[in-house]
């Protein structure tokens, strides 16, 4: 596996990791007037994007405090300021790639509060902005008012004398990323912080379907965990900086059959598990039967001015696990989703094996059945709904409406 790291200061993964490291400086705040001091390094990593060629964001800077409860101009504030101010393409950061923020001397202690400043956008410039794909058109990116006094981040990490604290951010474009109708899109920003450590999961595609919209995601339980485009050129793809544990490998192209490596493996916090080579690299089946969308409206009952719904299809194997195989957020004005390109043949399993090639077999028998898909409609604070059979064999299907309630 290609080392995934750039020789930047900012680190990054659709979703984007910031790190907090050693790369350049900026800065300044309440150091405490504590004696002792360690270092704090900060990278932004990010996922692939739903249907965007671009997704920007320009950092201003990222800013911690000891205090949970301190507001943007209390005191007690350390920054580490880009200057410039720095616009990054979120899509540029897939398979584990880091764009490094920078680093800054920090007094010891424990830090409870963590914010990342972008720039708004101005009548001079997109400061924040998407490509939707297949077009080359650059469009803004309407972001919250709390993006100049920083986009609060739940994390809490300690920083010890003489030593090196590294964040990674990880900024989930594809759920970050809203419509607001009549073409206008907005940010809501879903970021987490992940582990600095490089592990995960390395395998290749098949270089002929790399004009196919090929995805890749590491889940549990038919939640994404990561997720990852595979490399333009060589096919190979990075699920990184995964909790040790189990995780379903889930594939999807255009006019695919669905693929799915169940249950692989990430033993620690630095191993990697191998699950195609590049002499034996994964294919997806052709689809005999075309694709078909599933599309309706989500609609949160009280409104919010917050939570984004999302509507997301799924499918269970009789022998197997639980994927998620499209997902999508819901348009923050009218509610409206479309699930599209799911396809309608029966998906492919594999159990991953140490010996390569993982063989793939065709299942019938999934739940709720061949071409059928469990859609679940979703938003933080209200209570998840899902239609049982959604299916999508011989035509697409609309209508497929939810009100969700708290």
């Amino acid at each position: 596996m290609k080392n995934p790291a750039r020789t930047l200061c900012l680190s990054g993964a659709m979703s984007t990791v910031i790190l907090l490291a050693a790369c350049g400086g900026g800065g300044g705040g309440g150091g405490g007037g504590a004696p002792a001091t360690g270092t704090l390094g900060v990278a932004l990593t990010d996922a692939p994007s739903c249907g965007f060629d671009a997704v920007n964001v320009t950092v201003d800077k990222v800013r911690v405090n000891q205090s949970a409860t301190a507001n943007e101009n209390d005191a007690g504030w350390t920054d580490i300021t880009l200057s410039p101010a720095r616009k990054i393409n979120l899509l540029n950061l897939t398979n584990g790639v880091l764009e490094d923020l920078g680093q800054i001397p920090l007094a010891v202690g424990h830090y409870t509060q963590l914010r990342l400043v972008l720039d708004p956008n101005t009548g001079t410039g997109l400061a924040n902005s998407v490509i939707p794909s297949g077009t080359s058109t650059e469009i803004s990116l309407d972001t919250p008012s709390a993006v100049q006094s920083g986009i609060k981040l739940i994390n809490e990490f300690d920083v010890a004398s003489g030593q090196r604290t590294d964040l990674v951010l990880d900024f989930d474009a594809c759920k970050s990323v809203v419509t607001k109708g009549n073409g206008k899109y907005g940010l809501k920003p879903v970021i987490s912080v992940i582990p600095t450590v490089v592990n995960g999961i390395d395998g290749f595609i098949n270089p002929a379907l790399l004009n196919s919209n090929v995805a890749v995601s590491a889940q549990q339980n038919g939640t994404v965990v990561r997720s990852t485009v595979p490399n333009a050129t060589t096919g190979e793809f990075f699920l990184a900086r995964l909790v040790p544990g189990n995780y379903d490998v889930v594939i999807t192209a255009n006019n695919r059959a669905t693929a799915v490596i169940a249950t692989v493996p990430v033993a620690s916090t630095t191993s990697t598990v191998v699950v195609s080579s590049n002499s034996t690299p994964i294919d997806l089946q052709l689809a005999a039967t075309p694709p078909n969308a599933i599309s309706g409206t989500i609609t949160l009952n009280p409104v919010s001015t917050t939570a984004v719904a999302y509507a997301a299809a799924k499918q269970s194997f009789s022998a197997g696990p639980t994927v998620t195989v499209k997902y999508q957020g819901a348009d923050v004005v009218s509610g409206a989703y479309t699930l599209s390109n799911l396809p309608a043949v029966a998906p492919q399993l594999g159990q991953y094996t140490v010996a390569l090639p993982i063989m793939f077999a065709t299942q019938s028998n999934t739940t709720p059945g061949t071409g059928k898909y469990v859609v679940e409609a979703s938003a933080v604070g209200y209570v998840t709904q899902s239609n049982l059979s959604v299916n999508v064999t011989t035509t697409s299907q609309s209508a497929i409406n939810f009100t969700l309630t708290p």
